[in-house]
């Protein structure tokens, strides 16, 4: 519980000297101050070893820390379960935290308190993780101000809770790795996961076509009327791609410039099969768990150019900055109306169990959200 009070003259020094106390200044009256109460518990789903995310995570209580003169108390709104999360609970992922740990990548949270150092964020400001590995399954939490990116406290909670990992890989990958102009094309294989769906908007907003690729499945003419709704130029299943047939889309469609591959194997093959003479795929993910096979001939007669990315590593490679500056560019766009949510579902936080087998069922559209 945190308490709100008047202090004066050299307890009030003191403590914020301490760094437990924080000035919330009000217009045009004597500054107030937060304080956490020492008992205050948190509520957190951690996992102590790896394994079936089912199986080795828990909830559990915690205390919460104090805060020191450079940290922030967050308390935490949502927080999305992401195919990194799994994989990272599973001991499968190019960055694995210190065990126990506290899951969850990406989310959104509101400042309650800083500390006397703390020059950036106020109380009432919205914050989302820097980088991965911050532990966002928990309802509050203490962190230092540096892992920590403001947002506009005015977009909907989905989309500020959805909005550090995927719209930020799929506005990198669009505009880094190929010169786009208004009017190209670009194909995409899992387009209606988080990154697909954030593809296919930024795409239209920046002028670009959209060729998208999903797996059939039993309600596949309503995930296709969504897809297009979102902007999708055209949506087609991994077998029809695989007919001579296909040729047909670029009859008034350019040759995508672009793959975008995030299922590897047969998938990833017939991506580069459609690509223009010197096009780039990008692989991001490897649903599948089967490698890129490129055929010779593609690479030779076509020259085809393979890249990954990871957006961890565009992070290390780029300063703090830059990261709150395509921050702002995708809350630009949201503010436009021009990139929404990927289709979530808000689970409570203590039906855990329930969140973490819907988002590893195979052909599930909605990505599920653990609110606090």
């Amino acid at each position: 519980m945190w308490v709100r009070f008047a202090l004066s003259g050299a307890r009030a020094r003191s403590l914020l000297q301490s760094g437990v106390l924080a000035p919330q200044r009000r217009h045009g009256g004597a500054a107030s101050y937060s304080a956490s109460a020492q008992a205050s518990r948190v509520r957190a789903l951690i996992y102590g070893s790896h394994g079936d995310p089912a199986k080795v995570v828990e909830l559990k209580n915690l205390e919460l820390a104090a805060v020191g003169g450079s940290d922030v108390h967050v308390r935490m709104l949502a927080a999305p379960i992401n195919p990194s999360d799994i994989n990272m609970i599973q001991g499968n992922y190019g960055l694995l935290p210190k065990l126990p740990a506290v899951g969850g990548n990406e989310g959104v949270g509101q400042v309650e308190a800083v500390g006397c150092h703390v020059t950036r964020l106020k109380p009432g400001d919205w914050v989302i993780p820097a980088n991965a590995g911050l532990g966002t399954w928990q309802t509050e939490a203490v962190f230092s101000e540096k892992a920590l990116i403001q947002v506009p406290n005015d977009i909907p909670l989905q989309s500020a809770a959805t909005l550090g990992v995927n719209p930020c890989t799929a506005y990198r990958m669009l505009v880094d790795f190929e010169q786009l102009k208004p009017g190209d094309s670009v194909i995409q294989n899992a387009s209606n996961s988080g990154v697909g769906q954030a593809v296919i908007q930024i795409a239209a907003a920046l002028g670009l076509r959209t060729i998208n690729v999903v797996r059939d499945r039993p309600d596949i003419q309503k995930l296709m009327d969504r897809l297009k709704d979102l902007g999708a130029e055209h949506v087609i299943t991994e077998e029809e791609l695989r007919k001579p047939e296909a040729k047909n889309l670029f009859k008034n469609t350019p040759q995508p410039r672009l793959a975008l591959n995030c299922v590897g194997g047969k998938s990833s093959t017939e991506l580069l099969r459609h690509l223009a003479p010197g096009g780039t795929m990008v692989t991001y993910g490897g649903m599948a768990k089967q490698p890129v096979t490129a055929p010779v001939s593609l690479l030779i007669f076509k020259d085809l150019k393979l890249r990954g990315f990871w957006l961890s590593q565009w992070k290390k490679d780029h300063s703090p900055d830059e990261f709150q500056g395509l921050i702002l560019t995708l809350c630009d766009l949201i503010h436009r109306g021009q990139l929404t949510a990927p289709a979530c579902s808000e689970v409570p936080l203590q039906d855990y169990q329930r969140a973490l087998e819907a988002s590893m069922e195979p052909f599930v559209s909605s990505k599920q959200i653990l609110t606090m």
